[in-house]
């Protein structure tokens, strides 16, 4: 496009300063009434340029055309996918600070729904059970939204791990919480087991419970937690959350946000252990208590409430 300069007038030049208004910028009442580029809107133009990264200047050029489109869109305004070539907007970056934040890393928050983005999306929607098809829209929205309180006013950059507990901590999270934890088959009660055990060696009032199927359950507990050495099935028909366990470093968040969108309750999480259908025997006794360890950490971290990030 031909750069629109100062001195031009138009329906050009009233788009622009309509999306300028709409992102806050204030522009002289006369210059708006003629369509006009006067002093005014050059200098909206050159401190949405300023602020936006571009070069200084009062035009407006292709990139700050761009970046003007790309500053109006608000998460829900349009159905994201991947895509060639990719969506980008400031929808996507928002997107990518909360996925961000919640553990669902998309890597350095670009604006671009690219592939990082996607598997960042599948992920997040798997642990909502939701269809994890990487398409974001109302569903996979709402349940963002429903995030806010867990998201909001925290750093954009990420992912923020939670960190290791302690043994007190731990302990205190232990004895004022009551987990189930069962297991769909032979690798998993293996963990779950030793799970059990660890908790109870933390302390003698521990609340996890360990049960034979999910129908054991009680009544006060905060969750169930499903253990599992193989995929979701495709058709997820029971809308169960699942949390793949691919990273312990974020593992607490993910399995937060998994707990405080349930809408049920008593949340039935699957956490996805990181060997499947096509286990080799190589799995040895002491892979099993290293994530037995590191699971029972991350599971008092995602129930510590005393925990500021």
């Amino acid at each position: 496009m031909e750069p629109i300069r100062q001195g031009t007038t138009g329906a050009a030049v009233e788009d622009i300063q309509e999306r300028l208004g709409k992102l806050g910028y204030e522009i002289d009442d006369t210059e708006l009434k003629e369509q006009r580029f006067g002093d005014s809107t050059a200098s909206t133009i050159a401190r949405f340029r300023l602020e936006h990264d571009l070069p200084l200047g009062v035009e407006v050029d292709d990139d700050t055309w761009s970046a003007l489109v790309d500053a109006g869109y608000q998460l829900g305004d349009r159905t994201l996918y991947l895509r060639l070539p990719n969506f980008h907007g400031d929808d996507v970056r928002f997107l990518q600070n909360c996925l961000n934040i919640l553990g669902f890393s998309c890597g350095e928050p670009d604006g671009n729904y690219g592939v990082h983005t996607e598997a960042a999306v599948k992920q997040f929607q798997e642990s909502q059970g939701i269809l994890a098809d990487g398409m974001a829209f109302p569903d996979t929205f709402d349940a963002i939204e429903r995030l806010r309180h867990v998201w909001a006013g925290k750093p954009a950059t990420g992912p923020h791990p939670m960190g290791g507990m302690g043994f007190a901590r731990a302990a205190s999270v232990l004895e004022n919480v009551q987990i189930c934890i069962t297991a769909e088959d032979a690798i998993s009660r293996n963990i779950a087991g030793r799970i059990w055990n660890l908790a109870s060696a933390t302390t003698d009032k521990s609340g996890l419970e360990l049960a034979r199927s999910a129908e054991g359950v009680r009544e006060t507990d905060r969750a169930l937690l499903i253990l599992a050495a193989s995929p979701l099935p495709d058709r997820n028909q029971q809308r169960v959350s699942n949390v793949i366990v691919d990273s312990f470093e974020t593992l607490p968040l993910r399995l937060r946000a998994a707990i405080e969108s349930s809408q049920a309750k008593t949340p039935v999480i699957r956490l996805q252990l990181p060997f499947g259908v096509d286990y080799d025997g190589s799995f040895t006794i002491g892979d099993a208590q290293t994530f037995a360890v590191k699971l029972l950490d991350a599971i008092c971290s995602a129930f510590d409430t005393t925990h500021e990030e």
